[in-house]
């Protein structure tokens, strides 16, 4: 519980999956949560639920795909940045409306976001932590996901230069790379029974991941004991993108 007391977390994208998987981690640990999202009833049910445990939470419109995403923005010790979209296709079929909305929601949306609470955190003096919430896709490649691909390389790549350049501000950045974690935007491809004999011999732990696999990381990136990890591209995937199995027995 006090782990972060004192501090005000923003999370964006807090409504569901790993994003409300954070928030809820990071009240519990004292913080006071700040939920951002675009469903504001999902947010009030959410904030209700954590007071009534006794935890400081906030519900907060925002629409990353929106121009004047920033105009409202709070300051913050910790910026989460979870909120993402994903559209599953052969890259030649994808559409410019497309394109533009993963975009828009998943990277640029994000930086402008992340700019504006950067110039809070440097003008206070106090440092922070920015937390990406990048994806597999920012370390490797699979079929059909170009374009969510490249949004969340390049948050890996903002993570990296955005470490070198504001380390001397005492704000870290990190980003959190999830395998594969079912959530709502993938929940029915996981279902398939081809899909899941396909993930047993292709990791070292055969199961899919949970939105509660990916918070704990979040709230220790959030902390005093990751002050001095930054620049970091963090796997939590089941040993994916660094095992593989073969028949093989001694």
């Amino acid at each position: 519980m006090s782990l972060l007391t004192n501090k005000t977390a923003l999370v964006i994208g807090a409504s569901r999956g790993i994003g409300l998987a954070i928030a809820r981690d990071l009240a519990y640990a004292g913080a006071r949560t700040i939920l951002a999202a675009r469903s504001m009833n999902v947010l009030e049910r959410e904030t209700l639920a954590l007071r009534a445990s006794g935890m400081q939470a906030v519900p907060m419109q925002i629409d990353t795909a929106h121009p004047d995403a920033t105009a409202q923005l709070p300051d913050c010790d910790i910026l989460v940045n979870v909120a993402g979209t994903n559209v599953r296709k052969a890259f030649t079929d994808y559409t410019p409306q497309e394109y533009e909305h993963i975009f828009q929601t998943n990277l640029h949306g994000i930086v402008n976001i992340t700019r504006r609470a950067g110039e809070r955190m440097i003008a206070r003096g106090r440092g922070g932590k920015i937390i990406f919430i990048g994806s597999m896709m920012s370390l490797l490649g699979l079929p059909y996901l170009t374009v969510y691909t490249m949004t969340k390389s390049a948050l890996a790549g903002l993570t990296r230069s955005l470490a070198a350049e504001w380390a001397k501000y005492n704000i870290q950045v990190n980003c959190i790379a999830p395998g594969f974690i079912v959530t709502d935007l993938n929940r029915d491809m996981w279902q398939r029974d081809d899909m899941k004999a396909w993930l047993a011999g292709a990791q070292a732990n055969p199961r899919t991941g949970t939105p509660a696999d990916i918070a704990p990381l979040a709230t220790f990136l959030s902390g005093a004991g990751s002050d001095y990890i930054t620049g970091q591209v963090i796997a939590v995937d089941g040993g994916y993108s660094t095992t593989s199995h073969w028949p093989y027995q001694p």
